[in-house]
């Protein structure tokens, strides 16, 4: 993948990713798969490593395909990511969001009408 390629990709998953309604998560291969780009996980993680430090990209709404915190090692602190997700409603316990399958958000399902 070329570097304007990764842009253009990183691009397209802050675009989806800015669109999660906040108390609501989703996952890395939900997103890869609306993209079109299924099995393409890590990437978006990739995406989420570099944005996490941007106020206009909701980071913390995008968890593992199980609601587990692994991306909270990237924020400015290890509990920002569960403090952001706190601040909307969303319970956390041992790093895992509770009611996971209530409060995910499926793009190809909210998003295609």
């Amino acid at each position: 993948m070329s570097k304007e390629d990764q842009y253009s990709f990183f691009e397209d998953v802050y675009a989806v990713v800015k669109l999660i309604p906040p108390g609501r998560v989703t996952s890395y291969g939900t997103i890869a798969h609306y993209l079109g780009a299924k099995g393409s996980a890590r990437m978006v993680g990739w995406a989420m490593n570099q944005a996490h430090t941007d106020p206009e990209v909701p980071a913390h709404r995008v968890v593992n395909r199980n609601g587990t915190l692994t991306g909270k090692h990237h924020f400015a602190t290890p509990t920002a990511m569960q403090e952001s997700l706190e601040q909307e409603g969303v319970i956390i316990v041992d790093d895992k969001v509770q009611g996971f399958n209530e409060l995910f958000w499926n793009p190809a399902e909210e998003l295609e009408q």
